[in-house]
């Protein structure tokens, strides 16, 4: 019922911005200019994608502040495809208001596009700081490409992503000092100051203020470092007072260490193990630098946190069964939750999805639910298939996905699902997860990358 509740408050906050935003251009003559033509419709079509660019701006910043309102009634899934979509169509939307209203003022003046472009960029209030956040904004949505970002390291694609912030600070008051449709009314000047402000202090709070002061209050710090399997680390952490931070089983945190130089850079880690048992732990594949840097960390060594975050936990379980699917580090928060949620033997299922058998994680904690509480474990090896249902690997089965989808559900009527991995193979799975017949609303996921 609370989470409900989240959800209502959450889509009414973007409902009300939204809608103001459209009140605010029809208010401003919006309507009769478009039926207008000529110039004054260029004009008119540059303040609406401009004012609705601006505000999906607000919407970029305010879904990763890490905000309760969001982070409860949305949920970090649902963030990040929207983070990405919103970003996409706010840049898109940007340059649309750019072009529109040089054309719209270089018609009006008699001048060429060019000279309109130099005399806005030059003559107008805050343009020159417009510009500038402008071409910052173009570098984190190049370096945001997926076929670009694959070319980068995560740390130096975050750090570059961070500019999107400053982007965002100087393209936004040009809007106040030289747009009609906020110098025409001052409580419309007043509102925007307001809403950005709030955002601006949420950032403040819930980025820098909260983390820390649940940092130091718990003070987390490193107990052990261990091998899992050829090629992953487990970091084990003790503090204070743990249950306080009401992590849940399936959750995740962004952590960092203070190990040295770079301790800046957060990485985000789901419970390895259920943290009702008293301490945290966090399981990863070394595949990076910032996977690497886990295997020199000592014991003692201080931890800052962000979070509990997700909703891949057992609050969203509706039936008695488990499936679970898990792909490389995905099957982390999943043994977290095999350890905490109740069932019998033979009620829960794990497969596990590897490209070799010795990239597995957790095969100890696997093989202990195995063996002490009866959980079903199937293992999917191998290199990646090429055609349909991609999520399974070839030469295990020449089955559609949909029929080992039930072969492994049994009655997909009493079965939630929940499902960690590559965005990708989570996508591929999704949809033989529908197509073998299990509603959508009992496949739970969490997806990190944006």
């Amino acid at each position: 019922m609370l989470d409900a509740v989240w959800h209502a408050a959450a889509v009414v906050f973007i409902w009300l911005t939204s809608l103001a935003i459209a009140a605010l251009w029809v208010a401003g003559g919006g309507v009769q200019a478009v039926l207008g033509g000529g110039a004054e419709s260029a004009n008119t079509l540059g303040r609406l994608t401009g004012l609705t660019s601006a505000n999906l701006l607000l919407y970029q910043v305010l879904l990763m502040a890490r905000v309760p309102l969001f982070e409860r009634g949305i949920g970090r899934d649902a963030i990040a495809r929207m983070h990405r979509i919103t970003g996409f169509w706010s840049f898109w939307l940007m340059l649309a208001h750019v072009v529109l209203l040089v054309v719209g003022y270089s018609q009006q003046a008699g001048v060429s596009l060019l000279a309109q472009a130099w005399d806005l960029a030059w003559n107008y209030p805050g343009m020159l700081l417009a510009t500038a956040g402008t071409l910052l904004l173009v570098l984190v949505v190049v370096t945001s490409i997926r076929r670009a970002r694959r070319r980068l390291r995560y740390e130096s694609w975050h750090l570059l992503h961070l500019y999107a912030y400053l982007g965002v600070g100087l393209a936004i008051p040009h809007m106040l000092w030289t747009g009609a449709d906020f110098t025409a009314h001052a409580w419309v000047s007043v509102y925007w100051w307001a809403l950005w402000a709030l955002t601006a202090a949420a950032v403040v709070v819930f980025r820098v203020c909260v983390p820390l002061w649940r940092s130091v209050r718990h003070g987390i710090r490193v107990s052990s470092v261990e091998h899992d399997g050829p090629r992953g680390v487990v970091v084990r952490m003790s503090g204070r007072a743990l249950h306080r931070l009401r992590a849940r089983p399936g959750q995740f945190f962004v952590w960092r260490f203070l190990d040295g130089r770079g301790w800046t850079r957060g990485h985000p880690f789901s419970l390895a193990a259920d943290p009702g048992r008293g301490g945290l732990a966090i399981s990863a594949r070394v595949v990076g630098d910032g996977t690497h840097r886990l295997t020199r960390l000592r014991s003692g060594t201080r931890v800052l946190i962000e979070g509990p975050y997700g909703h891949m936990t057992g609050r969203v379980r509706t039936r008695r069964r488990l499936l679970m699917f898990g792909a490389g580090a995905g099957v982390a928060p999943l043994l977290s939750l095999l350890e905490a949620e109740p069932y019998g033997p033979g009620d829960a299922t794990l497969v596990t999805r590897d490209h070799v058998d010795e990239d597995a994680l957790g095969a100890a904690a696997v093989d202990a639910l195995v063996r002490q509480r009866g959980l079903r474990h199937i293992r999917m090896n191998g290199p990646r298939r090429t055609g349909g249902s991609s999520w399974m690997p070839r030469g295990v089965t020449d089955w559609p996905g949909a029929e080992v989808v039930r072969s492994l559900a049994g009655d997909v009527t009493d079965v939630d699902v929940y499902v960690c991995g590559p965005i990708p193979w989570m996508a591929a799975l999704r949809q033989d997860l529908r197509s073998a017949g299990v509603p959508a609303d009992r496949i739970h996921s969490e997806a990190f990358a944006v």
